[in-house]
């Protein structure tokens, strides 16, 4: 059964049936042949608030510490993308496709794990999991990168995130995925915008404490 998006009442634009298929082949080979007890335990985990906010607090504090006004607008504009991407996953996207998760999929009854132990509410396309940190990381390595060689390194960090999503059974891969790629567009733009009018220019000289 394809999913729909609804622009208009009289007009629906189907996921093609080869996507659909596709997209559930592979969450449930990651939802299910790729289980284990350690990730069982690790995946909620890092989809949890409570894991990934310290980093991003530490990440603000360092940025306002060292740069004081500078740092205060670096700070306006992450609070901006991260705005820009929720709001997009969940009032545009969300509502636009109303896609049903794994769990609410009569087509997946019986073959999705429930990790979490229970069903998310909400619809499923795009996971604002993945929109919401991979805007974070391409604004953060556009920002960071001509200080910092290894701030690549934050995309990894999203990426398991992402990935949690699909392991404990709330998203299909090509949510997640989706997800990503709007992240990192949104990400790229208000970086870029950053850059243009306030980089790090002086970072080496500004720095209190790297090493």
């Amino acid at each position: 059964m394809p999913y729909f998006c609804k622009m208009h009442p009289f007009v629906y634009i189907p996921f093609p049936d080869w996507l659909d298929n596709l997209d559930r082949h592979f969450f449930y080979a990651i939802n299910t042949y790729m289980a284990n007890d350690f990730m069982d335990t690790v995946m909620p985990a890092f989809r949890n608030a409570f894991f990934w906010a310290p980093f991003y607090l530490f990440i603000i504090l360092f940025v306002l510490i060292n740069f004081k006004k500078t740092g205060w607008i670096w700070l306006l504009f992450a609070l901006c993308t991260f705005a820009i991407t929720d709001l997009t996953g969940a009032r545009v996207f969300k509502s636009l496709f109303e896609r049903l998760r794994p769990c609410q999929d009569i087509n997946m009854l019986g073959f999705v794990r429930l990790v979490l132990g229970r069903c998310s509410g909400g619809y499923s396309f795009v996971s604002n999991h993945a929109i919401n940190h991979f805007g974070l990381a391409t604004f953060i390595f556009l920002t960071f990168r001509p200080v910092f060689r290894q701030s690549w390194i934050i995309f990894i960090w999203a990426a398991v995130i992402g990935f949690a999503q699909v392991y404990v059974g709330v998203h299909y891969p090509f949510d997640v995925f989706s997800g990503a790629l709007l992240g990192i567009l949104i990400g790229a733009i208000s970086g870029k915008i950053y850059n243009k009018h306030y980089e790090f220019t002086i970072f080496d000289k500004q720095l209190i404490a790297i090493h």
